[in-house]
């Protein structure tokens, strides 16, 4: 293991006597910048970029514009990390308690971000984003991101990335887990972490790649130390399956969607003829927020609008009010029309919303049992 990787602690897990907080944290930001990951300072004992100066405080401003950032100042958090040796010993030398941030985009990297928060798990629907989990499954025991991880890896045949010792792994201090992956393509993965879009592996389960940082190993909060778990110090390539789902739940690059397109002729016209005269009036209602989605290129809330479409179109298949395979096909085709190149995520957010909404008819004037 290298040297600079020993961090602070020695094997009885105490703080190595012989090492400096301020000698560990430079080399470790040394280390990172050699590996090709430019870094940034954290402020001291916390998980955020250290202060930008005044001026830029004080007059906001898009980081390409700043001038601070030319002249090697660390304004503007990741937007500022550098690869170069001397400005990171500028940096370090100026503030020794400064931690370690990571520009995920410009590293290369893709981290899963497993959390361990002791808080209520979310409706069904939200627990494997696209993944319908039906009523008769025993959901009792489970917490957390490390599970509903497990799940998802266990529903694709693969081992857990939490237990995935071919990788670096890096403990936080909160009793979460940061799993490192290299990109093995051009693609430019997109983080769950700030997403407007609300994109996400799967509840407690983040992405932190291009928009985000991530927290180097060896840094040290007023919560404790970022720990590296075992021997390996090397992002392992990203898993094919994961990369999948990662395309599966939104966090393929915008520029590489195709812009949003006008809902065609062939689809209005699914949409009118969905549920036959008297019902199309309200197919039409029902898909509207779905088709207005096209107008924006991402975001505007179109999973979760989508979702709810097909809960509602589910429940008037329920109640006898309109045909599963029009209601499929409406859905799918405004959908479409409205985020071309999502076909695969489309489908799954289809199939949960309807799942759900056979099990509501719903009836005249919109009554549920």
């Amino acid at each position: 293991m290298p040297a600079e990787l020993r961090f602070s602690r020695s094997d009885s897990g105490e703080l190595d006597p012989g090492r400096s907080v301020a000698d560990l944290a430079v080399a470790t930001a040394r280390w990172c910048a050699r590996r090709g990951w430019p870094v940034h300072p954290l402020a001291p004992g916390r998980k955020t970029p250290a202060a930008n100066c005044s001026d830029c405080r004080a007059h906001p401003h898009p980081p390409a514009a700043c001038a601070c950032i030319p002249a090697g100042r660390w304004c503007h958090g990741f937007h500022s990390a550098t690869l170069d040796q001397d400005r990171i010993q500028q940096w370090w030398r100026a503030n020794p308690r400064f931690g370690i941030g990571v520009s995920c985009g410009r590293a290369g990297l893709v981290v899963i971000d497993v959390d361990a928060h002791l808080v209520q798990p979310p409706t069904r629907d939200r627990i494997l984003p696209g993944i319908p989990i039906a009523e008769h499954i025993d959901l009792t025991g489970l917490a957390n991101g490390f599970h509903t991880l497990a799940v998802l890896a266990a529903l694709r045949g693969q081992p857990s990335p939490a237990d995935d010792a071919s990788t670096l792994r890096v403990r936080t201090p909160s009793g979460g887990l940061h799993v490192w992956y290299r990109a093995v393509d051009h693609r430019r993965w997109q983080s769950s972490v700030g997403s407007s879009s609300g994109r996400a592996l799967a509840w407690q389960v983040d992405i932190r790649a291009h928009g985000s940082y991530i927290i180097a190993p060896g840094t040290i909060t007023q919560h404790g130390v970022y720990e590296p778990v075992g021997n390996v110090r090397e992002p392992a390539p990203l898993p094919l399956w994961l990369a999948q789902e990662l395309e599966r739940t939104g966090h393929l690059p915008a520029p590489n969607i195709p812009a949003p397109r006008p809902v065609p002729p062939r689809a209005r016209e699914a949409v009118l003829a969905a549920g036959g005269q008297h019902g199309r009036q309200l197919v039409v209602s029902v898909l509207a927020p779905v088709e207005s989605c096209g107008q924006v290129t991402e975001g505007a809330g179109f999973s979760d609008a989508l979702n709810r479409a097909a809960y509602t179109l589910g429940g008037l298949v329920a109640a006898g009010r309109l045909l599963q395979e029009e209601a499929e096909r409406a859905l799918t085709e405004t959908a479409v029309a409205a985020r071309p190149g999502q076909e695969r995520r489309i489908e799954q957010i289809i199939r949960s919303g309807l799942t759900a909404g056979l099990k509501r008819p719903l009836h005249d004037h919109g009554r549920r049992p």
